[in-house]
Formats: C-alpha cells, structure tokens, sequence
C-alpha cells in the first residue's frame, strides 16, 4: 500500500552520501522551487515504493518520532557494515523476528532519523 516515503534531511549532501554509501546507489537531488529532494532509484518490478530524501524548513529529522521506514536488503549485516563509516549509528544490531519473518535492524542515519533494515537471511 505505501507509495511514496520522505525522509527529512538538515544536510542534503551529507544525507545523499550516507544513503549511497550504504545501499550502494545513486540519488538524483532536484530543487523544486526550495523544496529540495534527493530521489531515490524506483524500486525493481512491482514491489516497493520508492521515495526521497528532504530538505525544507518544514521537515525535521527524528530518530524517535513519527514512521519508521524499513528498507529491504539480501542480508542486514551487510548494509550495517557501511554505516558507522557513512556518518550513522547502529541502535539495534541484527535481530530474528521470528515466525519465519526474517530479520531485522535499527540505525540512525546521519542526519538524526530513525530507520530500519529487513531481510530474509
């Protein structure tokens, strides 16, 4: 059902290199009449959504407010492996969740926000 996330940014070129440097893509940053967005690559086939990063006076970064976005990888442990050297900061190591849902992780990036990592194995 989710069709489009924001992630609020304070530093749209800090921001930008974390989320490349620990998912290993590439963000188009625009600047929409002062709304300046970094988007992030559409997602493989029909599954996910994608979404951008965010810099406006209207947007706060919060590592304990709001929705927590989780990002899909083939193996948790390798994206926590970048991210103390993108800027972030590791709040819950690789965790089972159980019942065959996979596993899971929570960091903060470098701008302060809160987000999640899942996988399978």
């Amino acid at each position: 059902m989710v069709g489009w996330f924001e992630i609020p940014v304070t530093n749209m070129n800090r921001a930008k290199t974390f989320y490349e440097s620990v998912f290993e893509i590439s963000i188009s940053v625009h600047d929409l009449d002062g709304l300046i967005m970094g988007w992030f690559p559409p997602p493989d086939g029909d599954k996910g959504a994608s979404g951008s990063l965010v810099h406006h006076e209207m947007y706060q970064p919060s590592d304990s407010h709001g929705v927590l976005i989780y990002f899909s990888c083939r193996d948790v442990n390798v994206e926590l492996g970048r991210v103390a050297s993108a800027g972030g900061t590791i709040l819950k190591p690789k965790t089972e969740i159980g019942g065959g849902h996979g596993f899971m992780a929570l960091l903060k990036d470098s701008e302060g926000n809160r987000i999640a990592l899942h996988s399978q194995k």
